[in-house]
């Protein structure tokens, strides 16, 4: 399995607004695409940085399905987030496989 990770460290007065715009908006648009089968939102409880950071995490079945979220999605999703959120976040992103 393929996990992609979103990791955001947003500015405390952006918190709820921001989760709930992705538990309703964009997580539900990413999952739409067909090529995540499972996902997760994960609250960092001691991150060193200033404000709350979390982790959203997508599960792929394969390579292949994250390619082609990759190739088709992510850099639309990426720009609607930049434009609703523009300089109350930081994101970086880590993509792992699943070892068995």
């Amino acid at each position: 399995m393929i996990v992609y990770n979103d990791t955001f460290i947003l500015e405390d007065t952006v918190e709820q607004e921001w989760l709930e715009w992705m538990k309703t908006v964009h997580i539900p648009a990413i999952m739409a695409t067909g090529h995540f089968s499972s996902y997760r939102i994960l609250n960092i409880i001691d991150s060193p940085n200033d404000g709350v950071t979390y982790c959203i995490q997508y599960n792929a079945d394969n390579q292949e399905a994250f390619n082609l979220y990759y190739t088709h999605h992510l850099f639309g999703f990426q720009q609607l987030h930049q434009e609703r959120f523009a300089d109350r976040f930081v994101m970086f992103n880590t993509l792992m496989k699943t070892v068995d």
